[in-house]
This record gives structure tokens, sequence and C-alpha cells, in this order.
């Protein structure tokens, strides 16, 4: 396998996983292909987006040394720009000036390099939602600037698809059986199961009112949420982990291909 083959696949393997929300097996991916092929800047890119998407302060660090270590390597690469300028922009300026500094910097840079770039419209479009809670609503915007010329947002909507039928399907044979009933019905009908569960509560509430059973709200009407919250526990629990299942086949069928 050549070596412009191998960063090819590296960088698809970075893509999908980064597309269907595996971003600790974006980190693995990346940090695999710098291991094999060493300093990349697109490499580099992938791993900070794979930190800066978890929106903590010790993945924002990491994500800032990536994004350094690559900006060293190819100091005009639009993605590690425009990646490193909206880890700034989000950055607070009290806890880190320097960082939040930075940000006009890097996009001045930017546009000047690239002034009608999609990476440039992109970092205008997020320059306007700063502080404004934008991280999750980018995710695609930061795959598009990364990966330019391919049918990203499609090939995002298959995925999405996918792995909402497989992670369904996982949660529903987890929860086989009679004795899982409950959690399968809770599931099905998540949200109206809340909203009766909190009828019940206050109705509960304004008839022990009423009789003089109690002269304030009691806590005996919100009895009514103990088993809701039981089994909405268990069924996120069993979500979460058919969601983890799916994404480490996905990461080892990705691995394989490589």
């Amino acid at each position: 396998m050549s070596r412009t083959t191998t960063i090819d696949v590296y960088q698809d393997r970075c893509e999908q996983l980064f597309l269907a929300g595996g971003n600790a097996a974006v980190r693995r991916a990346a940090q695999e292909g710098l291991d094999e092929l060493g300093p990349q800047a697109d490499l580099y890119c992938w791993l900070a987006l794979g930190h800066a998407v978890e929106d903590d302060d010790d993945h924002d660090d990491r994500a800032e040394e990536a994004f350094r270590a690559g900006l060293a390597l190819d100091g005009d690469h639009p993605g590690l720009l425009a990646g490193y300028a909206e880890l700034c922009l989000r950055a607070d300026a009290f806890e880190y000036p320097g960082r939040a500094a930075r940000a006009p910097v890097l996009s001045r840079r930017l546009k000047e390099l690239a002034p009608e770039s999609a990476e440039a419209e992109q970092l205008a479009a997020v320059e306007r939602w700063a502080r404004r809670g934008y991280w999750e609503d980018i995710r695609m915007r930061a795959v598009v600037r990364a990966l330019q010329g391919r049918d990203t947002e499609a090939q995002a909507r298959a995925l999405a698809v996918d792995r909402a039928a497989i992670v369904r399907a996982t949660t529903l044979e987890a929860l086989s059986g009679p004795w899982n009933a409950p959690v399968r019905l809770l599931g099905r009908y998540r949200t109206a199961a809340w909203a009766v569960s909190l009828i019940l509560c206050f109705a509960t509430n304004m008839t022990l009112r009423r009789t003089g059973a109690v002269d304030h709200f009691s806590l005996w009407g919100y009895l009514w949420l103990i088993p809701v919250l039981i089994v909405d526990r268990r069924f996120a629990a069993v979500r979460k982990e058919a969601e983890a299942r799916h994404l480490a086949h996905l990461e080892a069928v990705l691995a394989e291909r490589s």
C-alpha cells in the first residue's frame, strides 16, 4: 500500500468514525496514522477535531497541542487554521486569555490565504455564533471543511440512518424477554411516559391537599416518578451500551480495511 493511499485510508476512517460520533475512535485512528506515517498535517487536524468536539478543558488542551503541531508542519493548512480559530473563539477570555487572543489572528490569516474558501465561510458563520453553545451544530461543518469535494452531508445522513437502525436493533435484542417488556414500552413511548407520570404526580398532590391529608405539596405525590426513573435509566444504559458496541464494530471494520 502506497504512502498516499495509506493517508487516504486513515482519513476515510477518521471521517466515518467522526460522522458516527466516535470521537475517541477518531483520535485512535488519527494517532495510529501518525505513529505509522510520521507527522502529517491532515492527521493532526483529525486528532485535534477528535479532542475539540468533547468540549472539555483537558480535551481542549490536547486539541490545541494537535492544532499547533499540525500548523508547525503546514502553517497555511485551511482546516487547521479554521479549526484552531473555532477552538480559540469558544475559549474563556478570563481563564484562557492567550488562547482567546489567538482567534482573530488565526481568522485573519485564513481570510488572507483563502478568503473565498469554504473554511473561511464556515469560520465567519462560527464567529457569528461564538459563545452561544454552537459546537454540536458545527460538527458537520468541521467534516466538510476537513474533507472538501466529498458528498459528506449525504454520507452523514446515510450513516446516521444506519447507526440508528443498528443501535435500535441491538437495544431491542438486549431487552428481549418478558421481564424487559416495561423497558421496551418506555423506550417506544418515552416522552409520553414522563408526561403521564408528571400529570399523575400533580393530580395526586392536588387530591391529597383537597382531602386534607396534607397541607402542602407532599413527596408522596412524586412516587409516580420512581418507577419511570428506574425503567428509564435501564433503557438509557442499554442504549448507551448498544451505541458503544456499534462504534467498536465500525472501528474494527475500518481498521481491517486498512
